[in-house]
């Protein structure tokens, strides 16, 4: 019997979930789109109310847990589920999957969980694990294939595991170095590796989505708004003069926003999967204008960052976890009223968080459990609108 039979005649209940065979371990997207939306479901709801006081309702949160599992937690886990899946047909060639996809699935797991209960000296070296493990199969397949073009994200990766360390290093207080700055830069270079996916699939998908739509995509003007991106973060982590930063910020945001306008975002309104990634896009400018602002002191710095969060990156996550799992479990790319509600809810959880975060003393208590409120309930609908597509096989009967 071949795989694909096998797969598609496997039941989905609970008994079967430990069999290797079982649909969740076919693709590297279904467990880690999962266990992240679900975690973002939860974790952030419990550091509100460890922000707001009730340390007895969670004694083991601080703000560097919230910061750290945000980023190493939540978006790392859907990253490493959308590469592995997006390699696999880069390539052609196998991703982990089965007693390799659930043996990496643990070492997330068990990241999550030091994290939350263990001291940091033992937290640090299980959480540092993830990324390396994950890396490397990364690696191989686009080795053997020949990608080189893909290669760079294994890079970045690997700078995302530099950032971790720094922040176990910080945390320990190896290093004298502020917790935030290892943090600031795993979400830069998470800005980054959105700018490079979405300039490569924001415009196809529209194209695609929006008859008629002729996106313009222009190469140079890709690479002069990814330079800008990079420097400008570059002069934000190494401390460079205000105005220094600001300038170099506001031109990437420039840049980011004339590209953006070129994919022909009005075009996408009618189109819940288009238009969430063209506005969720559509944060990245805004953050590095507030980073502009941050630099000279206009705005927190925290501004700048929960846009670039919440904003670009939650609405990229669910936008991309969305059509990903459509796509890959062999279903229509078309939205209903539940794919809208989540667009919606983490866009208003955006907007709220920014507004908190602007320091309007009056409003930030509200804005913020508003803010946390909308971002659960997105992440929290999309487990129960997609959580039995993950756990069952692609109604097609192809393989994955």
């Amino acid at each position: 019997m071949s795989s694909t039979t096998s797969d598609t005649a496997l039941p989905t209940s609970r008994s079967t979930f430990w069999r290797m065979a079982h649909p969740l371990w076919q693709m590297g997207f279904r467990p880690f789109y999962l266990l992240a939306a679900g975690f973002a479901a939860l974790s952030v709801p419990w550091w509100m109310l460890h922000y707001f006081g009730w340390h007895a309702v969670a004694p083991s949160v601080d703000v560097n847990w919230h910061m750290h599992e945000m980023v190493f937690g939540m978006a790392i886990a859907v990253i490493v589920g959308f590469l592995y899946t997006a390699a696999r047909n880069w390539t052609g060639l196998a991703t982990p999957t089965r007693s390799g996809l659930a043996a990496l699935v643990a070492v997330w797991l068990a990241g999550r969980v030091a994290m939350l209960v263990a001291p940091q000296a033992l937290a640090a070296p299980i959480d540092l694990l993830f990324l390396p493990c994950a890396a490397v199969p990364l690696y191989l397949v686009l080795k053997r294939s020949g990608n080189q073009r893909n290669l760079f994200l294994v890079v970045l990766l690997g700078l995302l595991t530099v950032a971790n360390l720094l922040f176990h290093a910080a945390a320990l207080q190896w290093i004298a170095l502020a917790s935030t700055a290892p943090i600031h830069a795993a979400i830069l270079i998470i800005v980054v590796i959105e700018s490079v996916i979405g300039a490569r699939v924001i415009p196809m998908f529209t194209s695609n989505g929006a008859p008629g739509t002729k996106p313009v995509v222009h190469p140079k003007r890709d690479r002069v708004a990814l330079g800008l991106m990079i420097g400008a973060s570059l002069a934000w982590m190494v401390g460079l003069p205000a105005p220094a930063v600001a300038a170099l910020a506001l031109a990437a945001a420039c840049a980011s926003l004339i590209r953006l306008i070129g994919w022909k975002p009005q075009r996408t309104r009618h189109v819940p999967l288009l238009w969430i990634l063209h506005l969720s896009y559509a944060w990245i400018p805004v953050g590095f204008i507030l980073l502009a602002g941050a630099a000279l002191g206009v705005v927190s710095a925290s501004a700048a960052f929960h846009a670039l969060t919440v904003g670009s990156m939650g609405g990229l996550i669910l936008g991309m976890m969305t059509r990903t799992a459509l796509g890959h479990t062999g279903r229509p790319l078309k939205s209903g009223r539940v794919e809208f509600a989540i667009f919606c809810l983490i866009q208003l959880a955006a907007l709220t968080r920014l507004l908190a975060a602007l320091n309007f003393d009056a409003l930030r208590p509200t804005a913020l459990w508003t803010a946390a409120l909308c971002w659960s309930l997105a992440f929290a609908l999309y487990v129960g609108a997609y959580g039995p597509k993950l756990f069952a096989a692609r109604i097609d009967g192809r393989a994955g």
